[in-house]
């Protein structure tokens, strides 16, 4: 396994520097990642992706993951909103394509307007459904054209609610370019799946884990509220068998990254360690 991290880069790869890099580095990961602003698309050009892709290189780093930022609903009923973003999408795969970028990391949206990670009864119709294969089937040849791997992230709450579904999703596309973030996580929904975890994740494993060639690295505290809270925690701080993870993730793709993330910086020197205890009681090296 490889280690990476998300959420030390400037959002606008265009304002990127050599400190910036420097900072990854530093702290030991071989790979960084972007969260890049849909809408800005349209103004990146070659000298811009060519000169990220230089800057990487000269600090023998690598672009795990590029995503980009969106509003809008992939299995939106609204033709011309589907259009939308898959006009935001294609853009962003030439992009990630510019960028040499391992993974380029979509979302599926929601139904929601209150954003893309909130529930709503409508992402799991049939209709809904039929709608997300078809957009995916849009994209899919500017993928191959380019070279690009996609990699959907899946949650309880979205469309992509269980792992299931996830495979279900791939093999209904059928490209080799489309796959999945082995983000495991989002797909512990109850206490006895938290406390009992090897199982829940040999089950997630099971079904997703030839599918997914990034992983996203994170654990899970319960929260004393008064109905059931399931909080991401720091890597190692939490409930998760995350050794047991690990040597899944390196039996299906030995050569490919774990992104710490959705941790403020002072907390990830801490994640960072923590992972890489964890691997080395695990088995799992981290190269």
């Amino acid at each position: 396994m490889r280690l990476g991290v998300v959420g030390l880069l400037p959002r606008d790869f265009r304002t990127l520097q050599s400190p910036h890099l420097q900072t990854i580095q530093n702290l030991g990961f071989t790979g960084g990642a972007f969260h890049f602003p849909a809408e800005l698309c349209e103004e990146i050009t070659t000298a811009d992706t060519d000169r990220c892709r230089t800057l990487f290189a000269e600090h023998d780093l690598d672009l795990a993951q590029f995503s980009i930022t969106y509003p809008e609903c992939l299995f939106d009923p609204d033709p011309e909103i589907r259009n939308t973003i898959i006009r935001k999408i294609k853009k962003g795969t030439e992009i990630a394509a510019g960028l040499s970028a391992q993974t380029y990391l979509l979302r599926p949206g929601s139904r929601n307007p209150a954003g893309s990670w909130t529930p709503h009864r409508h992402n799991h119709t049939q209709e809904a459904w039929d709608r997300l294969i078809e957009t995916l089937r849009e994209i899919t040849p500017t993928l191959e054209q380019n070279g690009v791997t996609v990699v959907m992230e899946t949650h309880l709450v979205s469309i992509l609610k269980n792992p299931e579904t996830c495979r279900q999703m791939v093999e209904s596309v059928g490209s080799p370019n489309l796959r999945l973030v082995m983000d495991y996580v989002n797909h512990f929904e109850t206490l006895s799946q938290v406390y009992d975890s090897t199982d829940r994740l040999d089950h997630i494993f099971s079904q997703m884990g030839a599918y997914s060639p990034v992983m996203h690295i994170k654990d899970i505290s319960i929260g004393k509220g008064l109905v059931i809270h399931l909080d991401e925690t720091v890597p190692g701080n939490g409930e998760l068998d995350l050794a047991h993870c690990f040597r899944h993730f390196q039996n299906h793709h030995p050569n490919n990254y774990g992104l710490i993330e959705h941790l403020k910086p002072d907390l990830i020197p801490e994640a960072a360690s923590n992972t890489r205890a964890i691997a080395t009681r695990a088995g799992v090296p981290i190269t």
